[in-house]
Formats: C-alpha cells, structure tokens, sequence
C-alpha cells in the first residue's frame, strides 16, 4: 500500500489544498443536482466543516469522497426540512377567536378606564387594592406586611373598590 493512504488531512496547508481542489467542483455538483434554493455555498462550507472535524478519521484519498457524501447528505436534509416546513405552512392554523370584534373593542376601553381609575386611588388605598386582588393577599397579610391595623387595610380597599365603581360606570 502506498504511504500517504493512511496520512490524515488535518494538516493546514493539506486541508487548505483540498479546499481549493475541491470546492468549486463540490458547489456545481450541488447546485446542477438540487438547484440555487439548496445553498450550495452553505452545503461546501458546511462539509469542509465536518471534513475538518473528522480529519483524523479520513485519509487524503478518502476526502473526495466523503465531501460529496456529506454535501449531498446535507442538501437531501435540507430538502426533507423544506418539505416539512411547506407542509405546516399548508396547515389551517385556527388564529381566530370566536369573540366579537366589538367585544374586543369594549375589553379594550374597559381596560383603560381601568387603568385611568386604578391611578386616581391614593397610593395607600391603591397598594391594599393590588396586594389583595392582584397578589392575592388576606387583610391580615396586607396588614402586617404595611405595618397597619387590619380594619385600616379593611378601609383602604372598601374605599379603593367604591372610589372604582364610580369611575368605571358601576363595576
């Protein structure tokens, strides 16, 4: 056997004239069988890369092969990748709710008079409103968390829900 059959081609200046030997070549093998869509730019890159991995693994009169095996490998993915995306593209994907433009509209500007309410409170009554609707809290909680009396948080949120009926139209 000759000696360089088993000589690997991680050695720079090799690698580098493989590249040069073989990519043009490799890049018209891609793109005369798959075609522009393919990338055939990407898929050369992409083999040299794997080339580069597993240069210790393949000898120099190997490499040829392996390159056009593995960029073809890669283009036939990519092909199978396009066909599953066009396939969920084709797919009726249910976007629409069933409610009511109008009602949409309404949730919106409830929203904001909401919004515009919940900033007119005073900080204190606006505090005790959020930590026990929004958080979730008990008046006791509230109560020891703020360092007040709980008939003082009892107070603050009876008045924040009052002062809100009436800037929201009756809640």
């Amino acid at each position: 056997m000759p000696k360089d059959l088993f000589k690997d081609v991680c050695e720079e200046k090799l690698f580098a004239g493989l590249f040069k030997k073989h990519s043009q070549e490799l890049h018209d093998f891609i793109y005369y069988k798959y075609g522009e869509h393919i990338d055939p730019k990407d898929k050369v890159q992409e083999a040299f890369i794997k080339l580069w991995d597993n240069c210790k693994k393949i000898s120099l009169q190997k490499a040829k092969s392996f390159l056009f095996t593995v960029a073809n490998n890669l283009s036939l993915n990519q092909i199978k990748h396009n066909k599953v995306k066009l396939k969920f593209q084709q797919i009726d994907h249910n976007d629409r709710t069933s409610e009511d433009p109008e009602f949409i509209l309404q949730e919106k500007e409830y929203l904001l008079k909401y919004q515009k309410a919940l900033s007119n409170l005073t900080e204190a009554q606006r505090v005790a409103f959020l930590l026990n609707r929004v958080e979730g809290k008990k008046h006791k909680e509230i109560a020891n968390y703020l360092g007040i009396s709980r008939k003082a948080v009892e107070k603050r949120i009876y008045g924040a829900l009052e002062k809100l009926r009436k800037d929201i139209d009756g809640l």
